[in-house]
């Protein structure tokens, strides 16, 4: 198989070596000016204002520009894995994340718990980002009803708070399938549709139609889902498909990569390029920074390459919550310090998407990017998106920072004679 860029140069030009690469993605982290501030740019961060000051900075596009990209192109692309050529639905990754062991035929679909207004409306795609207790009530609810569905064996998975996986397992069954999520508030859910003329496809599409009314039913004689504030009487499907073989970036960049992630979905997208995954003690209540650092310190220096990721940037620009994105900033500025104790050698820090608090969804924007280390030209600026837009890196894709990283990693050998 002939591999893309950058893949195939990284697998050509790789050197092995005990140096090591940070890769920090605060989610959703880019954002556009409110009253000429962004969360980033309003936050107090020293820490990370005086690591700015010493790298290199950018605006990277995710996947092509004024493309909405989702969570899964957004970190295949940092992982130099091409979203364009890569297409992995995120039933997929949170079924790896939970550490189902998803085989070849079976189908993955990442689901929501919504609420539904009388006219079937949906009035929040997040049913109020339910705790994962309630979720975990509920799917056993749903289970003790929906077990098979016209002759296909269904499961039904808590992943975390609102969110859950379902997993399809028979003869004949298709991944090219459409989301039931119609993206907003507002509007009626969506028929799951078959995306091609191909008869699996169709059956999937079948199966999980029936799914959704089925969990519509059941929910609807559930007292902690009638009484919950918004009521959960519903549920939404997206990222439905089946498991792609990707090569391993171990194996393509002659390194062992780590990853310190506590959302399943991103563990994941990590498992399913080769990354190892080091328990954290998450005690079931959803992200915990303590837990995360207690993951970092122990592993470090383990990995030659360590993604460390911080959701909450994202959830509170979904909210449209401000405050809250820029609070989160700060939590991070805060912690930044523990993270440079492992004494990287280069520190990558951006996001995998922008999620702007005017839009409270993901968006096309760049987003700002810093690289660090003792081999770049420091541009003296702090970490903003406005102050990134005059960096030395310029414009470029995420595609081109894991080999920017490498590069300065003493990783890559010289291309040609």
């Amino acid at each position: 198989m002939v591999l893309p860029y950058p893949l195939a140069l990284l697998q050509r030009l790789s050197i092995a070596s005990d140096t090591r690469i940070l890769l920090v993605v605060l989610d959703g982290i880019g954002d556009v000016p409110v009253d000429g501030e962004t969360p980033l740019s309003a936050a107090d961060t020293p820490n990370l204002d005086a690591l700015s000051r010493e790298a290199s900075l950018g605006l990277s596009t995710v996947v092509a520009p004024g493309i909405t990209p989702g969570s899964g192109p957004g970190h295949l692309s940092l992982f130099g894995y091409d979203p364009l050529v890569y297409d992995v639905g995120r039933g997929v990754l949170s079924a790896l994340g939970i550490d189902l062991d998803l085989g070849g035929e079976e189908v993955a679909a990442r689901g929501n718990f919504a609420t539904f207004d009388n006219d079937g409306l949906v009035a929040d795609r997040r049913a109020g980002r339910i705790s994962t207790a309630l979720n975990e009530e509920l799917i056993t609810a749903l289970k003790a009803e929906i077990s098979e569905v016209e002759g296909v064996a269904v499961e039904l998975h808590t992943e975390s708070e609102y969110r859950f996986v379902v997993r399809l397992r028979g003869e004949g069954l298709g991944g090219e399938v459409g989301d039931t999520d119609p993206g907003r508030v507002g509007l009626a859910r969506r028929a799951a549709k078959a995306q091609s003329g191909d008869q699996s496809d169709s059956r999937t599409a079948s199966v999980l139609e029936r799914l959704s009314e089925l969990c519509a039913e059941v929910l609807s004689d559930v007292p902690v889902a009638r009484e919950a504030e918004p009521a959960v009487n519903g549920v939404l499907l997206r990222g439905i498909g089946r498991r792609p073989e990707l090569p391993r970036i171990g194996d393509i960049c002659r390194l062992r990569a780590g990853s310190i992630a506590a959302y399943p979905m991103y563990r994941g997208v990590s498992r399913l390029v080769g990354m190892e995954c080091p328990p954290i003690d998450l005690e079931g209540t959803g992200e915990r920074t303590p837990a995360k650092l207690a993951s970092y310190r122990a592993h470090s220096r383990d990995y030659e390459f360590l993604y460390f990721h911080v959701k909450k940037t994202d959830s509170y620009g979904e909210d449209g919550d401000s405050a809250k994105k820029t609070e989160q900033v700060e939590d991070f500025d805060a912690i930044l310090p523990e993270l440079l104790e492992g004494e990287p050698d280069v520190v990558v820090i951006t996001g995998d998407h922008s999620t702007p608090v005017p839009l409270r969804a993901h968006s096309w924007h760049p987003l700002p990017v810093l690289l660090w280390s003792r081999l770049v030209r420091p541009d003296g600026r702090s970490f903003t998106e406005m102050d990134c837009r005059g960096g030395s890196l310029g414009s470029l894709r995420h595609l081109d920072l894991l080999p920017l990283a490498m590069a300065n990693a003493g990783k890559l050998a010289k291309f040609g004679a």
